[in-house]
């Protein structure tokens, strides 16, 4: 049974979902007979980059890891908005405005830190009980309400064109879950005098995990193969390098795994991954010394 991570390098036009599909059946192909698998974080399709796939007892963090912090680099073209805000779409608004770099520079900041943005009308997110890309799609009228995220850092990378007026700007961004890069290209453009769609979407970082520990789709459909590609699956406690892990003794450990609650442990309050002998326990919640499982895990 394989427990851990695929980070696949998502490429162009491949759904979040048909990448789960790759990876279960490279991995029957593989010999791994039927597992688990999840993502811990949806790509659109016109996105590539880190998509955190979740294999086997690892499907237990993909909660958690959908509401990780995220790192992207993308590209807003000035003077062009489309109905999706980004290249599939159909122009519904254009201006002749082409924004001076000087301009951007200062208006990031006002982009930065907790903001409150309207998502796509072409989203995921459900209204009455339907997807909204479906209502969307199907001509209907999508209003969306505004959510509140945060920008954690947003800086420029590149830029395209004279600087006293910009063709295109290359940013990038760490933020928190729920944020749309879509919907923040399109506001900077408005916040510049003009509009905006996003040319170029990739994801650099999905929570602890990194490009460079990302395979592409060809790798892995030759390690289903049969290819001695080495570090495919990342252990699952590749997914919580983030917390502090606790160290349990044989009989700590047994308790954890039969639920039962440990008291008088001399360790902050917070959230811990509990191992025994370098081996994954359980995710575990810390309060007055307490320890309660957040979640058990069956290695």
């Amino acid at each position: 049974m394989a427990n851990g991570w695929i980070i696949l390098d998502k490429p162009l036009t491949l759904g979040s979902t048909q990448g789960v599909a790759a990876v279960k059946r490279n991995a029957r192909t593989r010999g791994l007979g039927k597992v688990k698998v999840g993502h811990g974080g949806t790509l659109d399709p016109l996105a590539t980059g880190v998509l955190p796939i979740a294999v086997g007892e690892a499907t237990k963090l993909c909660g958690r890891m959908l509401d990780a912090s995220k790192t992207y680099a993308f590209t807003v073209a000035f003077g062009t908005e489309t109905d999706t805000l980004d290249l599939e779409g159909a122009v519904i608004g254009q201006s002749a405005v082409r924004p001076a770099r000087a301009a951007l520079d200062a208006v990031l900041p006002t982009f930065t830190g907790p903001i409150a943005q309207v998502p796509p009308a072409y989203s995921a997110l459900k209204v009455d009980g339907e997807r909204a890309y479906d209502l969307a799609r199907a001509g209907h009228e999508v209003v969306l309400a505004s959510r509140n995220v945060t920008i954690h850092t947003l800086r420029v990378l590149e830029t395209a064109g004279p600087d006293d007026a910009l063709e295109s700007a290359t940013l990038e961004a760490h933020v928190s879950k729920g944020t749309y890069i879509r919907s923040l290209a399109r506001d900077i453009a408005l916040a510049l005098g003009t509009r905006g769609h996003v040319t170029m979407l990739r994801r650099l970082k999905a929570g602890p995990f990194t490009l460079d520990q990302a395979i592409s789709l060809d790798k892995l459909n030759e390690w289903g193969q049969g290819a001695p590609f080495e570090n495919v699956i990342l252990p699952l406690e590749a997914g919580l390098v983030d917390i502090p892990a606790l160290d349990l003794d044989p009989e700590q450990a047994r308790a954890v795994q039969q639920g039962r609650v440990l008291a008088g442990l001399p360790f902050s309050d917070g959230l811990w991954w509990a191992r025994c002998g370098g081996k994954p326990v359980a995710l575990v919640m810390l309060a007055d010394g307490a320890l309660r499982v957040e979640r058990g895990f069956n290695l």
